[in-house]
């Protein structure tokens, strides 16, 4: 089976994003930690980001390590996957795999912010990344 069959195939089964998620070629094309910056300016300056291919956004978020759980549970319902962050601690990345435009990160950032602060956390920022060019 080639590659593009196997493609295929996970794409029958809903699983492309998980192949996306985990690939060791994905770089960072785009971040914005600062709250002052808008999501347009972020991609606007990100000549790496390319808008017409899926990216992963990734979300950092810290959480109480009681709330994890709950935080999992309601991001699964759209799609997103929370997972322990490199920084270790209560740090966690909810990632989703998307098409990036301004007005959906700056959705997601706000959906982010606002379930952290629920949850007596803090979401500190996003990233989006894709595949290195070929």
């Amino acid at each position: 089976m080639g590659l593009l069959d196997r493609l295929r195939e996970l794409v029958g089964r809903g699983r492309v994003s998980e192949v996306l998620v985990d690939s060791p070629d994905l770089v960072v094309v785009a971040e914005a930690f600062d709250p002052a910056e808008a999501d347009s300016a972020v991609l606007a300056r990100s000549p790496a980001w390319r808008p017409d291919e899926p990216a992963v956004l990734r979300h950092h978020l810290a959480l109480p390590p009681d709330q994890v759980e709950r935080a999992a549970t309601m991001l699964a319902q759209d799609g997103w996957e929370l997972r322990p962050s490199d920084r270790g601690g209560d740090h966690l990345h909810a990632l989703r795999v998307q098409r990036l435009d301004a007005l959906h990160c700056a959705q997601e950032r706000s959906r982010m912010a606002g379930l952290a602060q629920r949850l007596g956390g803090d979401a500190t920022g996003w990233d989006a990344l894709q595949p290195r060019p070929a």
